[in-house]
């Protein structure tokens, strides 16, 4: 990568010509590269959310390790690390996020570990989360249940029909 240069140095103070100086016999460590053993100081930034606008209509499931803002139509489920629902956008499936603020419409199940509803908010169907806050003037038709891990989806137990005597 980048070498120091011998250019600038003071000559060596060796009263011996014949032997070297320390620093020509020492080995110069090499400057860090890029590696296995190479730490970053400083975490990746964190890219912004994906913005679905207004005039857009997405039909089919999305699914990302990142955010997105919705502000127009999805019918599909949807799964991100933070979900925000903008006031125009309506959703017409599963949301399942770490974190869902909800200022639109969403007809369909939501899922997560945090769970807003603004006071825009109009949420058609069961809400199961870890927490949730509901602002004075929200919209919810359904059932909410806690569950510690709401993101995973847990079978329903089969129920087996009863022998016929």
């Amino acid at each position: 990568m980048f070498s120091k240069s011998k250019i600038n140095e003071p000559a060596p103070k060796s009263a011996d010509p014949a032997k070297p100086a320390a620093s020509e016999s020492a080995p110069i460590p090499a400057a860090p590269t890029k590696g296995a053993d190479f730490k970053a100081s400083a975490p990746k930034a964190k890219p912004p959310a994906s913005v679905l606008s207004a005039d857009l209509h997405v039909t089919g499931n999305m699914k990302t390790t990142g955010d997105i803002q919705v502000e127009g139509t999805v019918e599909g489920d949807i799964r991100a690390h933070l979900l925000t629902i903008g006031e125009s956008a309506t959703i017409k499936g599963e949301v399942t996020a770490d974190d869902v603020v909800i200022n639109g419409r969403i007809i369909g199940r939501v899922r997560g570990l945090k769970v807003r509803l603004t006071s825009t908010a109009r949420v058609e169907g069961d809400i199961i989360h870890k927490t949730i806050a509901i602002e004075s003037g929200a919209h919810f038709e359904g059932s909410v249940q806690r569950q510690d891990d709401p993101l995973t989806t847990k079978a329903a137990p089969v129920k087996k029909p009863a022998p016929e005597a």
